[in-house]
């Protein structure tokens, strides 16, 4: 895994402990499911001044974006295209195990340990979107 952009650590270095520390965990999986995946190499920066992270190859996977911020402070907030059924996907697949609006946000609670299964699944279908799609 790449050393962490500086972009984003300016961006999480104000989060609370907790939420770095999922946030930390969450990137871990993030690069693990690509390098797993046959995915390649990703772009990581800021997108609509978030994390963000896309395949570099194009038509392989959507973006995964991830936030904290104080209007839900208890939770790491974890973004998909809301043009796709990545959302509703994960509420298939883990009902009732995060906040989930059925359409692109997915809150991972701060106060419990992160779901490691659950983010790997959900990096997984969201990085090897496209692809999937085409070998469906």
């Amino acid at each position: 895994m790449d050393v962490t952009p500086s972009e984003i650590l300016n961006r999480t270095e104000n989060w609370p402990d907790e939420a770095q520390t999922h946030f930390l965990r969450l990137r871990s999986i993030v690069h693990d499911v690509a390098t797993s995946a046959d995915i390649g190499p990703l772009d990581e920066s800021l997108k609509w001044g978030q994390p963000a992270w896309r395949p570099k190859r194009p038509r392989v996977g959507s973006t995964l974006r991830v936030d904290w911020s104080p209007t839900t402070p208890n939770r790491l907030m974890a973004f998909v295209d809301c043009k796709t059924d990545l959302a509703a996907q994960m509420d298939n697949r883990f009902p009732q195990q995060f906040h989930n609006d059925g359409r692109r946000a997915l809150g991972f609670d701060l106060d419990a340990p992160l779901d490691e299964d659950a983010v790997w699944q959900l990096a997984h279908i969201t990085l090897t979107y496209h692809r999937a799609k085409r070998q469906g």
